[in-house]
C-alpha cells in the first residue's frame, strides 16, 4: 500500500526545532502519574527525533483547565516522561511568549523540552490564528503524534499544519497504517463487530460501515433496539424503542449494500442488572416479560465465531454484553479470544478501538494478540464513521 502521508522518513531533523504534538493526558493521583501507557507510546518518536539531532519541543494539553491552573500543569508529567525515556526533559512555564522562547533558544541538538499545557490559553481550542502564529515561531517543522486528539481542530493539533511543514510521528503513522488496512484498503471479506449500550451514539458509524463491510455483527444493548424494531419482545431489556425506524433504515441500507447484518439469535437473560444474578439462555421467541437481556446466548456466539472464521479483516468497537458483570462478559470474552486465536494463526487482521473495547480485550487477556488496538476513543470512532480527521493531514 502506498504511503499517502509524510512521516519522519521524509525530513532531515538535524538542528531543526521540532514542534512535536503528543498526548500526555495521563491519569494522575496526588501529583503522580498512575498509568504511563501514553508516555510509553510517544517515547519512540521523541527519542528518534532526539537521536537524529532534532530539538524536541513537546506540545500537549492536560485536563480541561479554565485558564492557568497549577493543578493542571504538565510539569509532573514531564518529570514522569523523563523517567520513561531515561533522558532529561526540560520544562518551560508557558507554551508561548518569553518563557517559551527563552527555553527553546537554550536547546542544543538532541535536547528535549516540554512546554506548559496548551489549554492554559483559551485560544488553543478556538484554533486562534494569532495563537497558532505564536506557537509556530518556536519551531521549524510540526510533527503530530497525537492521534487521540486528531479529531479536534485545535491550534496545536491542526492549526500548526497550515503554518509549518507537517509530518506524522511514529504513533500517528502506526495508527493511520493500521486503520488504512482495516477499512480503506482491507483484505476482504471484512466483518465489523459493533456493540455497546446505545444505537443513538453509533448511528453514523453503522450507516458508514454497511457500505464498507461484508458482515456487521451487532451486539450489546444496541442489538435489543434492532430486535425490538423487528417485533421481538425484549422484556425489560435496555432498548431505545424510539429508534426502531432508524434501526430498520440501517437494515435496509445494509440489504441494499449486500452487507449481512448478524443479530443475536438467543440471549442470556436475568431478572436484575447485577453480577452473578441468576440467568438463563432463551431463544428470542421466549424472552420473559420481566427479564433483561444481558449477553448474547450460546447459539449467537457460535454464529459470531463462524462469521469471524469467514473474515480476513475484523474491526471491533464495543462489547457484546454487560461485560463489566460476570457471567455476562462471556460473549465478549469468548469472541475476543476466538478473534485473537485467528489473528495469531495469521488468518485474520484484527483492529479494535474505543475505551470499553480496550478494557474488554485486556480483561480477556488478548489485547496483545490483536493486530492493532487503538486507545483513541473519539478519533477512532470518527474515523470509523468516515469523517475526515483535521489533525491527520500531512
Amino acid at each position: 500500500m502506498t504511503k499517502s502521508f509524510r512521516t519522519l522518513d521524509d525530513v532531515n531533523l538535524k538542528g531543526k526545532r521540532v514542534l512535536l504534538r503528543v498526548d500526555l493526558n495521563v491519569p494522575m493521583e496526588g501529583g503522580r502519574v498512575t498509568d504511563a501507557t501514553r508516555l510509553e507510546r510517544v517515547a519512540p518518536t521523541i527519542t528518534e527525533i532526539s537521536d537524529k539531532g532534532g530539538k524536541v519541543i513537546l506540545l500537549a494539553h492536560f485536563g480541561r483547565p479554565k485558564g492557568r491552573d497549577p493543578k493542571e500543569s504538565l510539569k509532573p508529567v514531564a518529570e514522569a516522561l523523563s523517567k520513561v525515556i531515561k533522558r532529561p526533559v526540560a520544562f518551560a512555564e508557558d507554551c508561548i511568549g518569553d518563557a517559551a522562547a527563552t527555553a527553546v533558544a537554550a536547546l542544543k541538538d538532541g535536547d528535549i523540552l516540554c512546554l506548559e499545557n496548551t489549554r492554559f490559553h483559551k485560544e488553543e481550542e478556538k484554533n486562534d490564528a494569532g495563537f497558532v502564529a505564536e506557537l509556530a515561531k518556536l519551531g521549524d517543522i510540526w510533527v503530530n503524534d497525537a492521534f487521540s486528539a486528531a479529531h479536534r481542530a485545535h491550534a496545536s493539533t491542526e492549526g500548526l499544519g497550515h503554518k509549518l511543514p507537517a509530518y506524522a510521528g511514529r504513533t500517528m503513522q502506526a495508527e493511520l497504517d493500521a486503520l488504512g488496512k482495516a477499512l480503506e484498503a482491507p483484505t476482504k471479506p471484512v466483518i465489523a463487530i459493533i456493540g455497546g449500550a446505545k444505537v443513538s451514539t453509533k448511528i453514523d458509524l453503522l450507516e458508514n460501515l454497511v457500505n464498507k463491510v461484508d458482515a456487521l455483527v451487532i451486539g450489546g444493548g444496541m442489538a435489543n433496539t434492532f430486535l425490538h424494531a423487528q417485533g421481538v419482545a425484549v422484556g425489560k431489556s435496555l432498548a431505545e424503542k424510539d429508534l426502531a425506524a432508524t434501526a430498520l433504515r440501517i437494515m435496509e441500507k445494509a440489504n441494499a449494500a449486500n452487507c449481512a447484518i448478524i443479530l443475536p439469535v438467543d440471549a442470556v437473560v436475568a431478572n436484575q442488572f447485577a453480577a452473578n444474578a441468576p440467568s438463563h439462555a432463551y431463544g428470542l421467541d421466549a424472552i420473559p416479560a420481566d427479564g433483561m437481556i444481558l449477553d448474547v446466548g450460546p447459539q449467537s456466539i457460535a454464529r459470531i465465531h463462524a462469521a469471524i472464521d469467514d473474515a480476513a479483516t475484523l474491526v471491533w468497537n464495543g462489547p457484546l454484553g454487560a461485560f463489566e458483570l460476570t457471567p455476562f462478559d462471556r460473549g465478549t470474552m469468548v469472541s475476543a479470544k476466538h478473534a485473537a486465536e485467528r489473528t495469531r494463526a495469521k488468518k485474520l487482521i484484527s483492529v479494535a478501538g474505543g475505551g470499553d473495547t480496550v478494557a474488554a480485550l485486556n480483561q480477556a487477556g488478548v489485547a496483545g494478540d490483536f493486530s492493532y488496538v487503538s486507545t483513541a476513543g473519539g478519533a477512532f470512532l470518527e474515523w470509523m464513521e468516515g469523517k475526515p480527521l483535521p489533525g491527520a493531514k500531512f
